[in-house]
């Protein structure tokens, strides 16, 4: 393994960690929110379902590393720029409060560093386009599905005493936290395995785009240290200043996240699990009280979404640029 190579992992491995820091509100804002658990119980447990649903399976993985951009063109500089565009990107919102897409500051970094080396020629249309649905359809799907899903839990609460109910989706709310966390893990460590492999593929260690099992390990593993860590900021803003959530509104947002996460894994297509739980909780919101719902915190989120793409890409373009004209 070379220098370079082992440059690129850890740098790879650093933006798995900043993705897991700012991707922890995801899957304990809500449980932490509506006091169901601790936030240090949430996190630890959130971490481990992380690692669990990490080893799953790496449809995503093979997406990232071979279905965006040519993996016979992409260059070692273009991996290393695009993972340190990334990585600062996503340390900055995190530590402003802001949650974002580590899936957007991937793609646009990775794309931008490839671009501005080869052209726009590097980049498989097709695969980008399919990406690009996904990451606008997820927070859209996460909102129907939440709001549908609390309509649905509204009615058999009906017929269920305030004690009973508040008993009850406590208990549900535990399980429906683990299954966000499980399904932020199938989706989201993958696509640091996508860009390790294939950086391993660039540099002529893998014969195709096959992920390793070590590859899968590692990045399950610092992911889940991310998420322990915990993004106390992102936290707050997800979990208590986006809308005010009950456990029954806890339970449809992180059920309604977790299945659109679920099939979109299963499909091997990347999406933001942010986008979606925000949209999800945004769907809840409105359900319950349509003032519950600070829209104001919502556009500054959307904000970010916005900025996101187009800065990763152009930051990405910018520094495989400078490595190029540094190290070639």
């Amino acid at each position: 393994m070379t220098t370079v190579l082992l440059i690129i992992i850890i740098a790879a491995l650093v933006f798995d960690f900043v993705n897991g820091w700012n991707d922890s509100a995801n899957a304990v804002a809500t449980v932490i929110s509506t006091r169901v658990m601790t936030p240090l119980t949430a996190v630890i447990f959130a971490a481990l379902l992380n690692v669990a649903g990490a080893m799953v399976s790496t449809e995503v993985a093979k997406t990232i590393g071979g279905g965006l951009v040519d993996p016979k063109l992409v260059t070692e500089y273009v991996l290393l720029a695009s993972m340190l565009a990334a990585s600062t990107w996503v340390a900055a919102c995190t530590l402003w409060g802001l949650p974002i897409s580590g899936s957007h500051s991937l793609i646009g970094s990775l794309v931008g560093a490839a671009v501005a080396a080869f052209g726009t020629g590097v980049v498989k249309t097709k695969g980008l386009q399919t990406v690009l649905i996904a990451l606008v359809a997820s927070p859209l799907l996460g909102f129907l599905v939440g709001y549908l899903l609390l309509v649905g839990v509204y009615w058999i609460a009906y017929f269920m005493s305030t004690r009973a109910v508040r008993r009850t989706f406590s208990a549900l709310q535990v399980l429906s936290s683990g299954f966000m966390a499980f399904t932020h893990g199938m989706n989201d460590a993958q696509k640091v395995m996508g860009v390790i492999t294939l950086a391993l593929f660039s540099a002529g260690q893998l014969e195709a785009i096959v992920v390793p099992f070590w590859v899968m390990v590692l990045c399950a593993l610092v992911m889940g240290v991310g998420t322990a860590v915990g993004g106390w900021k992102v936290i707050r803003t997800l979990g208590m200043r986006l809308s005010h959530l009950r456990p029954i509104e806890g339970f449809a947002a992180e059920t309604g996240a977790g299945v659109v996460l679920a099939a979109t894994a299963a499909l091997g297509v990347p999406v933001s699990t942010t986008h979606t739980i925000t949209g999800s909780i945004l769907g809840v919101g409105s359900a319950y009280r349509l003032r519950s719902v600070r829209w104001s915190v919502g556009k500054k989120i959307i904000y970010a979404w916005v900025l996101t793409l187009p800065a990763t890409a152009v930051l990405g373009g910018a520094l495989a640029l400078g490595l190029r004209a540094l190290f070639y």
